[in-house]
């Protein structure tokens, strides 16, 4: 395969593994939009349908059962939450003719019910906690899957998990989370279109302080959106897809925010025992939770004036806890309203609580009193009623959305009002759902828009997406560096035979981070066994340029894989050094060594919750150790392999270069300077800043007790002086082998901070860069970095008397990176004031 050819294969869209069907086989009653979406359903097998509220989510997925079921003589069952499963009877029944869609609770019911119908209904509860087997299916669909947000993170990716064998899989929900692109990824993973682990490193950028805060990458954002418009189809009305919006245009609707004023001089105190200031159910549960018992009465208060204005419309009053709809309760007995109500709860039946729906959409009851999580997806009320109240209000931005889609939907004739009743103390709250709403809309109309240009065929979207193959050259030289915008395989070939001296360069991750939105990049490949196949075509080049006998230093870090991505539910290494080292040596490089370079596993905990001190409470055999960087040394063999002499050695000279020096350099073992050493009771009064050089210092010059350390360590911690964000007592090391004293902040990453530019995902620092350039080159000779990022090694080989040549495919780090050649080369060039004066 071509390296072009190669590129061409990265790009990713959902594959069709569906039916091919054809119009005539669709139920005639679904309207165009409808027939559309199941045949865009039934050809890709498993996709993703996010249709907007009253645009027949429930009927199109019950269409594609049926069709499936038709097809394959399978079985289907449709999840849903429990409220919603009498919406789904009521449409096959009455609207395709499909008879009774049975309930069932387990596996048994579903060998009897199978007689009856090959489309079955359950809700979420019986799958994640009962016996109901997904691999008996055929087919499956995910009503309102939003909902599996509520049972937590690990529930929610072991419910995915279990369908996995499914053959066609569907999800549906009007309102996936804006916030939270998780949500977007593992319905990927569920359906099998991409890795949730590769599709959270390809397009998001990692908090490197904190696990699991994501941000889509700049860069990444419209491959995102049209990669997921490939599997998943955002309807807002039926013009998206070409048809008319007769019937289907929403009436206004009216926000209408009451205040309920709080007593801040009641308000808590601190954690420290200091008296708040202000009331702020922001601050944390309690303070939430606090501020919603506090303010309840003025609350209720507030609702009665709301339907005492309005005594002539129905109202839906939604609530959160059960106290407020006891509250709610004897509000509505006060009013002489006893008997125009009627409430759902938990306890009731399945049955009771869709009598009560039902009655209350077909205008039966006046008021109906519910929480959000139970009524507040896939109910119809919007015939009979227009107004709802919200009695209190929350984080949770789905259930706020949904609740009031129950009645702002297609069908609806009438303005809507909703009354949304806070207190004072909850305006952060009301400003995190506003602003989540705004993100809603945002990302459905970036959708919609995707599918209004392309249609439903996904090749448009990967035409679009082979246009991000390859990238302009673009070169800038100095008289001592080169600095070219490229993909260093289509560069390599420019380079003569055995014309470099050193090659010293860090490695990409496969799969983990990716620096621009070209297919070039080497980050953007799916596993381990792609970023290799595409290394195949640079590594032979690397191994030509570099001169015979001389050195290529690759730095590598070993990569942390999750539990959730892998399956096995506990973290484990990556083993990338060792595939890196296999790789170069299979290409003809001789492997020299590796040097460890020492990191903090507390600021690595931070980012990754992997060593966890409640988790090795818990058991102490998930944890394993901190994940330490290499300098991997391979070499070329010389021409000569008799004395194994470089070509053109390294040579340095013993009058500059002294067998003392050789020694302390060789054995690594560093003293301080002159000064007496440290002692415990000295570190212990040493302040929090000063702490991780000066035990380092200690424990590299005394015997190691590891007894004592841990007394250091619990003392500090008494002392409130062992952070939580970085080690300060990390044990020093004696070996050349062992890097510990490697400063993180020197590299061009702080330049650019300082600047306030766009700093580079993975730098390299300074102090690994100067010393494998003393070590492994001679002034003047030329230093490569095939992937050059800041142009970090470049820059230091102008440093250090070196020429320097760097290759990078981001084009803004390649120019801040020509900026700061070009700084260090005016520096080393520029005249002493000896040599103005002709003294010199």
């Amino acid at each position: 395969m071509c390296y072009v050819d190669f590129l061409k294969s990265k790009v990713k869209i959902a594959e069709d593994v569906g039916l091919e069907v054809s119009p005539d086989e669709i139920h005639p009653i679904l309207k165009p939009h409808e027939r559309d979406s199941v045949m865009w359903m039934l050809k890709g097998g498993r996709r993703a349908l996010f249709s907007s509220f009253g645009l027949g989510k429930t009927v199109t997925q019950l269409e594609a059962l049926r069709i499936i079921t038709k097809h394959t003589d399978g079985i289907a069952l449709i999840i849903a939450p429990l409220a919603v499963v009498h919406v789904f009877q009521d449409d096959a029944n009455r609207l395709l003719q499909m008879g009774d869609i049975p309930y069932v609770r387990n596996m048994s019911e579903v060998k009897e019910a199978e007689n009856k119908s090959h489309v079955l209904i359950t809700n979420y509860e019986r799958v994640r906690d009962g016996d109901i087997d997904p691999v008996y299916f055929t087919a499956v669909s995910l009503d309102e899957a939003s909902v599996l947000r509520s049972y937590g993170s690990k529930t929610y990716q072991e419910f995915l998990i279990k369908f996995q064998s499914v053959k066609y899989r569907f999800v549906a929900t009007a309102t996936p989370s804006p916030n939270k692109y998780k949500e977007l990824i593992h319905y990927g993973g569920f359906l099998g279109i991409m890795d949730t682990g590769q599709a959270l490193t390809r397009f998001f950028h990692r908090d490197s302080t904190k696990a699991n805060n994501l941000t889509l990458y700049p860069h990444k954002e419209k491959e995102f959106w049209f990669w997921l418009s490939t599997w998943a189809l955002f309807i807002t009305k039926p013009s998206d897809l070409g048809y008319s919006d007769n019937g289907y245009i929403l009436p206004p609707i009216n926000m209408i925010y009451h205040k309920v004023d709080v007593d801040h001089t009641t308000a808590d105190k601190e954690d420290n025992g200091q008296n708040k200031l202000f009331r702020d159910a922001a601050l944390g549960l309690r303070d939430a939770s606090k501020e919603k018992r506090d303010s309840l009465s003025a609350r209720v208060t507030e609702m009665k004036e709301i339907i005492q204005a309005n005594h002539k419309d129905s109202f839906i009053i939604w609530h959160d806890l059960d106290r407020e709809r006891d509250a709610i309760i004897k509000a509505f007995k006060e009013m002489g309203l006893q008997n125009d109500f009627a409430f759902i709860t938990g306890s009731q039946s399945p049955e009771e609580k869709a009598d009560i729906a039902i009655k209350f959409s077909r205008g039966k009851i006046k008021y109906l009193v519910t929480k959000p999580d139970i009524s507040g997806q896939g109910c119809n009320f919007q015939y009979h009623c227009n107004k709802a109240i919200f009695l209190g209000i929350g984080y949770k931005f789905n259930d706020f959305i949904q609740a009031i889609h129950r009645i702002y939907r297609f069908m609806q004739d009438k303005t809507v009002d909703i009354y949304v009743i806070y207190a004072e103390s909850e305006q952060a709250i009301l400003e995190a759902l506003k602003y989540k709403w705004k993100q809603h809309k945002e990302m459905v109309e970036k959708m919609t828009e995707i599918i209004r240009v392309n249609g439903l065929s996904s090749f448009n979207v990967q035409d679009k997406l082979l246009r991000t193959i390859g990238i302009e050259r673009e070169v800038i030289k100095g008289e001592k560096y080169t600095a070219v915008c490229n993909d260093n395989v289509l560069e390599m070939p420019l380079f003569a035979d055995n014309s470099v001296d050193l090659i010293h360069t860090s490695i990409p991750f496969s799969n983990h981070y990716e620096y621009t939105p070209s297919y070039n990049d080497f980050g953007h490949n799916e596993d381990n066994a792609r970023f290799f196949e595409q290394m195949d075509y640079l590594t032979p080049e690397l191994l030509r340029v570099l001169k015979p006998g001389r050195v290529a230093a690759i730095h590598v870090k070993d990569r942390i894989l999750f539990g959730n991505a892998t399956g096995t539910g506990m973290p484990t290494l990556d083993p990338f050094s060792d595939m890196t080292t296999a790789h170069f040596m299979k290409h003809g490089f001789q492997f020299m060594g590796r040097i460890t370079i020492l990191t903090d596993v507390v600021r690595e905990n931070n980012q990754t919750y992997r060593l966890g001190w409640t988790e090795q409470c818990k058991d102490g055999t998930k944890m394993g150790v901190g994940c330490h960087e290499y300098v991997l040394l391979f070499r070329k063999l010389p021409s000569d392999t008799t004395k194994a002499y470089a070509d053109e050695p390294v040579v340095k000279s013993k009058d500059d270069y002294t067998r003392a020096r050789w020694q302390l350099d060789a054995h690594g073992y560093w003293r301080s300077s002159g000064n007496s050493l440290i002692t415990i009771d000295e570190l212990k009064d040493t302040p929090v800043s000063d702490l991780q050089m000066r035990y380092r210092e200690y424990s590299r010059n005394n015997i190691y007790n590891y007894e004592k350390h841990v007394e250091l360590a619990d003392y500090l911690e008494d002392e409130d002086k062992l952070p939580a964000s970085f080690m300060v007592v990390a044990p020093g090391s004696h070996s050349e082998l062992i890097w510990d004293d490697v400063n993180r902040m020197r590299t061009l990453n702080g330049e650019q901070a300082r600047k306030e530019l766009q700093m580079h995902i993975c730098p390299l620092q300074f102090d690994i860069v100067e010393r494998i350039i003393r070590r492994y080159s001679s002034p003047g000779e030329l230093v490569l970095d095939p992937f050059g990022g800041l142009m970090t090694v470049p820059y230091m080989a102008v440093k250090m008397g070196r020429r320097g040549y760097g290759i990078e495919l981001n084009r803004e780090s390649w120019k801040d990176g020509c900026l700061y050649m070009k700084d260090v080369e005016a520096q080393i060039s520029a005249p002493t004031l000896f040599e103005l004066e002709g003294i010199a």
